[in-house]
This record gives structure tokens, sequence and C-alpha cells, in this order.
């Protein structure tokens, strides 16, 4: 089992770029099998989720060559509507090829994704979203076999809470139907907007995004284009962390500050000075982080859930006692007992965590046990007294690119095992 070695106590400072979205290539990788043609993608991160995506797209008959961080995929020879099984359950985004798929080839048959373990996250909303559109769904041994009798045609969605994949696989369905589909209570996260852009260069008709309601008026064909994906605001918010938990001075690079309005204020409220300059965000840390009140993850423009682990370690080293709601997913705490076995001192009781910080955690083995819960793992091993074991990396991996790198170049000190 892979793991990080962390030698804790080391200020974190220096300058970084950060990487493409991971939540905005995986969508905008899967819409190239729309696109009849030779798709240039910029700014793709290197991740075992990005590389499952390509590993999709050439099960399904398209040919994909990476340079650096550029993706070109060519899918103007593409025919397949089948994903394996081993390729579904590798990451839970592998379903937002469902209207992909659907839109292009009027039949799909996927299993149920895999990813990481957080809780509860059905499908039903995605597929809700394909019968509305004329989309006939049946389960069949463990996979969902779905075709199109006649014609997708454009229809009202309504979805009971606005879900980022399920809204993804609407517009994605939805864009070369016949006739005007409009998406009520659509997810409004800024790799919704980025999606929707990159649609539009192809000659997708889309409006709305980033509000509430999405309207999408069908179009017989896309033409191939060439598009730079948004840079990722989770791992910006998780290396800002990393400056903060070692009263460290940051500054990252090809950031979007806009995507952050929701976590920058609560970074000042622990005490940072956070100074924002075009693309860049600088944070400069006190010695000894102040409380943070109150923390509530809440569906985007609200504070992410994503980043809800990352700013428990951050609570765990700061001065007086904060409360974190987990709105969003009932299972996203499976890190707390690994930040108890570094001295934390957390109770929870459902979704609500009490953190009271401590002046200082120990290093300790642990185990990542999901992808934003490894990388708080992480953190917390940054300002701990010590040495710090991650264990499997795996989980870290598919969404931060070189994460013990980019860290020794802040300073850290770091390294990989196995």
């Amino acid at each position: 089992m892979s793991a990080f070695v962390i030698n804790g106590g080391r200020r974190i400072s220096g300058s970084l770029r950060v990487q493409g979205s991971k939540n905005s290539v995986l969508p905008i990788l899967a819409a190239t099998f729309l696109v009849c043609g030779k798709s240039i993608i910029h700014n793709c991160p290197t991740l075992s989720d990005t590389n499952s995506t390509i590993r999709i797209l050439k099960n399904l008959g398209c040919s994909v060559i990476r340079e650096g961080s550029t993706v070109i995929i060519d899918s103007s020879t593409a025919q397949g509507y089948e994903i394996p099984d081993d390729l579904m359950r590798e990451m839970r985004s592998s379903v937002v090829f469902l209207g992909a798929i659907i839109g292009r080839m009027k039949k799909a048959v996927i299993s149920s994704p895999g990813g990481c373990e957080i809780g509860l996250r059905p499908i039903d909303l995605h597929l809700y979203s394909m019968r509305q559109l004329g989309v006939n769904v049946n389960e069949d041994y463990g996979k969902l076999v779905c075709d199109v009798p006649k014609k997708l045609e454009g229809n009202r969605i309504t979805f009971s809470f606005p879900s980022v994949g399920a809204t993804e696989n609407a517009i994605l369905a939805s864009v070369t139907a016949n006739g005007t589909t409009v998406i009520v209570n659509a997810a409004r996260e800024p790799e919704i907007i980025d999606l929707c852009n990159f649609l539009n260069k192809c000659g997708a008709k889309i409006s709305g995004a980033g509000e509430s309601v999405i309207t999408v008026e069908g179009v017989e064909t896309l033409k191939p284009c060439e598009h730079s994906v948004i840079c990722d605001r989770i791992v910006t918010a998780t290396y800002l962390i990393a400056g903060a938990v070692t009263g460290g001075d940051v500054s990252l690079e090809n950031t979007n500050p806009v995507h952050l309005q929701a976590v920058l204020p609560l970074l000042e409220e622990a005490g940072c000075n956070v100074s924002v300059r075009c693309k860049t965000i600088r944070l400069k840390a006190p010695l000894r982080l102040n409380r943070i009140d109150k923390i509530i993850t809440q569906p985007y423009p609200g504070f992410p859930t994503d980043a809800q682990a990352p700013f428990t370690a951050l609570a765990c080293v700061a001065k007086g006692t904060g409360v974190i709601v987990e709105n969003i997913f009932e299972s996203r705490f499976k890190h707390i007992p690994e930040l108890i076995r570094m001295g934390a001192s957390i109770k929870t009781e459902g979704r609500v965590a009490v953190v009271e910080g401590v002046e200082r955690l120990y290093g300790a083995e642990v185990v990542s046990p999901d992808l934003r819960g490894g990388a708080a793992l992480v953190l917390a091993g940054l300002t701990a007294m010590g040495t710090t074991v991650v264990n499997n990396t795996k989980f870290i991996d598919r969404g931060y690119e070189d994460l013990e790198n980019n860290l020794c170049m802040l300073n850290a000190d770091i390294k990989r095992r196995g």
C-alpha cells in the first residue's frame, strides 16, 4: 500500500500554480464523446480519475493522446455504448458518461459507479432526467440498460436537489435532443459553467449556466473545439489551509477567487491575512489560528462539502471550539477517527462535529478513508509534531496532482513510500 511519510512542523511558504479542476475536466472529457471530431482540452490534471476517464473514452472507440497537460480526443469513429463494470467501478464520476452516450448513440449500458465511500449517492436523479427526455431505463442483473425508442425530446426537468452530476447528465443528453429542455433547480457550481462553456464553443445553445434554471435548445450536431479547463477550487483551498495550519505564507497562482467566496472569509475569520490580485491568492497565517465558529456545507455558492475535511484539520489546531455541519453526505466524517489518533479533540453526533482546538497534533500512522479525508490527514501531518504516515494514497491521487512534490516545493518534508 502506497503511503505519504510526513515530518511535520515545517512552515509552508512559497508560490505554486494550481492544477486544472478534477470536477470540471471529467464531464468535459465525457462531453467530447458527443463531438464528431478532434477536441483539444488544455489544463487537464494528471490524476487517476482523469486516467480512468481516458480509458473509458478509448473503450468507447475514441482515439486519445495526452501531451503534457493537453488531451486530444478524436471521437469521429467511436461507436461504443457500453462501459465495462471494472471501468465503472473505478470512480463515481463515470456515471456522467450516461448522458453523453445516450445523446450520441441513443442507447447505453452501464453498471453502478464506484469512487469514494462517503455515503449514499443514488443515481435516481440521473435516471429521472433521462426518463424525462424519453429514455427507457431497465435494470438487468446489476446493469442499467438504456435506450431511446424514437428520439430524445426536450422537456422540463425539475430536480428535488441541485445535484451536480445529474445536472451534467441532463445537459449532455439534451444538448442534441429535439426541442428545448428546461432544467429547474440545477446545480450552480463553476464546473457546470465550464462544461456549458465548452459545449457552447462546440455549437450548443445553452443559457443560464451558473443559475438555478438552465435552458438547452437542442442542436443537430456539435463541432470540435479547443478549450482550457478552469482551475481547481478545492485544491486551491487545500494548499491555502496548508499555509494556514503551519503559520505559513503561501501564494497560489492560476486561481479564480470568485469560486472561493464561501471559503476565503473563513480563513480570514481564522486570523489569516488573505489578499487577492487578479488570479493569485496570497495567505499569511498567524502562529496560532483563531476558531471558526461554524462551518455548514451547502450546495454552491455555499461552503463546499469537498472542503469540509480539510477545514476540519484546520479546526483541530485553532484556538477554541468550532462546529461543523455536513449537510450534503451523511458519511463524510470518516477522517475524524484518524485525526483523533493524532491527538485531535472531536466529538460527532450524526452530521455534526464539535472540534475543540488543541495546541498541537502528534505524528501517527493513519489511513486515508477517501479523497478529501486523505487530504485532511496530510494537512494534519504537516502541522503535527513528529512523523505521520498517511496510508492508502490511491484516494488522494484521484484529485491531487503530484501532491508530495508540490508540497516539497512549499518547504514541506513529505515523501511517497511504496
